[in-house]
């Protein structure tokens, strides 16, 4: 599974779009409170991988969930 968290609900909103338009199950959710978020709003893809051209450019974070645990994979600053 793949966590997206965002500086904007609009980007947040935007990617799920992109992600589900892709034919990939996702869905926004509330950033796990392992992980800080600038808006709040995360995006919760069941893959493995995400091509990022499917993810807004305001994304903050990207991770792969793994037992109860994230994996950064990288990060916009």
């Amino acid at each position: 599974m793949i966590v997206i968290t965002f500086y904007t609900h609009h980007s947040a909103q935007l990617t799920n779009k992109m992600i589900k338009n892709s034919g990939i199950n996702s869905k926004m959710a509330p950033v796990p409170r392992k992980l800080s978020s600038s808006c709040g709003s995360c995006v919760i893809a069941e893959c493995d991988t995400i091509s990022m051209e499917l993810v807004d450019e305001d994304f903050e974070a990207v991770y792969k969930a793994e037992d109860n645990s994230y994996i950064l994979l990288c990060s916009n600053e």
